[in-house]
């Protein structure tokens, strides 16, 4: 495995290693050199806990007309039309290339095996049983590693380099990062013609979620402290169905369940679904997740239920081995028991803001995959639209940067080594865990599902001070990983309520109960920038 170097210049510097990040490097490996740097083990992020598929065009009563409505009814009138089109007619040529590369995907005779999803109108998910995200990821580290292509684990980007910052005149453009190595404690100095946040999404910022522990907003934070506008973070969307369980953690319960005729039940047995949507099961998770919680809430339940008993054992360990497998470790049988299930954070839908080529408002800064606002999932996600975006707009952002990288080649940026000044070593690390715990119980209580006007307010004067306290332990202290993803996290968590306090009104994934019903007239994305938050 490549260390991370004290200092270097390259091409292509991609900050995260998942499906989006890995689909740029391998596009981009061609036109120059390229480094990826993984905040802990190459593999840990979203991509690989991806369990349901990857959305797209492929069967025979399928047609991209019909992908193309059921993501813009899903998005609640706020998808860009052109980012959608661009993904739904642009997937099939992808997933075609996931299997060039040596992906396994379910088949059907000489057909893949699709699935279907909530909010989808056909069966067009495609899969590898229910670990697709985790084949996903090794067929693309296989590619990587066969290209010869760099991957750094143990690497935490601190902060964005940019010209306007380091004061180096000239408008404002990203030069790099200052990455802090988690062995050794050093910062390096990483310059690059092109810089690309890969870095996933923040699930991490509320205290239940479905996301790896490394989802901490990082990509957001720093693209926003350096300068790039930032979109529509009110809507975060919360997965209906994570195992309840004392000892499991953060574990998915796949909306493939749901698709296969999983029937969503309380504590007393009752099918509640078609109280909420006609739909029922099938309704957009947004709805899905809002009516569990608020049938739990009716009922003062500690969970809800989904039923597959009625499918055949064989059908469930068939179509779904590593939900039947992990569930039965916790003492589980899903083809005999109802699975104890309740919402979780799961995906944002904002993010910093990306043209359809995922440039964002900083020159030779790019942003792909969930750390992204494309505009492609609007007010709420059509289930299975994230793999598929990673890998289409992790290839147009290459395209891209391809084109850009020959007019920047040249000496590397006069860029200063990492600054310590004063800082002294940390003797209070309990600090960190309170904020951290503070942050994330905050923003579950007053942030989470249903909101209300009183709990913003409450949230942000208390994230205020937070973020001031981080501020100056940031300053006194050397650098942890801790420390780093505490510092993204309040910075994310004031950006989600900032968002949120704008929208006054209910759309997709935010629902105010002191403006219960959409407004025509807020049809617009919620864009901030730096100075929104001084």
């Amino acid at each position: 495995m490549s260390p991370l170097p004290r200092r270097e210049h390259v091409d292509f510097l991609v900050l995260g290693g998942g499906v989006a990040g890995l689909s740029f490097a391998l596009e981009a490996a061609s036109a120059g050199s390229v480094l990826v740097l993984a905040k802990r083990q190459r593999s840990e992020g979203s991509t690989q806990y991806a369990q349901g598929g990857i959305a797209s065009v492929l069967g025979p009563d399928d047609d991209f007309s019909q992908h193309i409505q059921d993501t813009l009814v899903a998005g609640a009138g706020l998808c860009h039309q052109d980012a959608v089109e661009v993904t739904v007619r642009e997937g099939p040529d992808r997933i075609r290339w996931l299997q060039s590369l040596g992906i396994e995907l379910d088949r059907e005779g000489e057909r893949l095996h699709l699935t279907r999803e909530g909010g989808h109108s056909r069966r067009r998910v495609a899969h590898a049983k229910d670990t697709t995200g985790r084949e996903v990821e090794r067929a693309l580290l296989a590619a990587c590693d066969a290209r010869g292509i760099r991957i750094v684990e143990d690497a935490v980007a601190v902060d964005l380099l940019s010209s306007g910052r380091l004061g180096l005149g000239g408008p404002n453009r990203a030069l790099g990062a200052y990455v802090l190595d988690r062995d050794t404690g050093e910062i390096a100095t990483l310059t690059a013609g092109v810089t690309v946040l890969a870095t996933g999404g923040a699930g991490k910022v509320y205290l239940y979620t479905s996301n790896p522990d490394v989802a901490t907003g990082d990509g957001v934070a720093m693209a926003f402290r350096a300068g790039a506008a930032v979109a529509n973070m009110e809507f975060f969307q919360f997965h209906p169905t994570c195992l309840f369980h004392p000892a499991a953690k953060s574990f998915l319960i796949s909306e493939a369940l749901r698709g296969e005729g999983g029937i969503l039940r309380n504590r007393a047995g009752e099918a509640f679904m078609s109280r909420y949507d006609a739909r029922k099961e099938l309704a957009p998770r947004d709805i899905v997740a809002r009516s569990i919680d608020a049938e739990i809430k009716r009922r003062g339940d500690d969970c809800a239920y989904l039923d597959m008993t009625h499918l055949p054992k064989a059908f469930l360990i068939e179509h779904f081995p590593n939900i039947y497998a992990t569930c039965k470790e916790f003492g589980i049988d899903m083809a005999v028991q109802p699975l104890p299930v309740v919402p979780a954070a799961h995906y944002q839908c904002g993010g910093v803001v990306t043209d359809l080529a995922g440039a964002t408002t900083v020159p030779q800064l790019l942003a792909v995959g969930e750390v992204s606002c494309t505009g492609l999932h609007g007010a709420n996600r059509l289930a299975s639209n994230s793999l598929l975006e990673g890998l289409v707009f992790g290839r147009r952002a290459a395209l891209h940067a391809k084109e850009l990288i020959g007019g920047l080649r040249g000496p590397a940026p006069a860029v200063p080594d990492w600054n310590p000044g004063h800082a002294l070593d940390p003797d209070e690390g309990v600090v960190v865990t309170h904020n951290w715990d503070e942050v994330r119980r905050l923003m579950w209580n007053y942030v989470g599902i249903v909101r209300s006007m009183k709990r913003l307010d409450r949230a942000r004067t208390r994230l205020q001070l937070l973020r001031t306290e981080i501020r100056d332990y940031y300053w006194q202290y050397k650098l942890t990983p801790d420390l780093v993803e505490l510092r993204n996290l309040a910075d994310v968590a004031l950006l989600i309520v900032e968002c949120a306090r704008r929208r006054k009104e209910s759309r997709g994934l935010h629902y105010l109960i002191d403006f219960p019903k959409a407004d025509a007239q807020q049809l617009h994305d919620t864009v901030l920038t730096r100075g929104d938050l001084d």
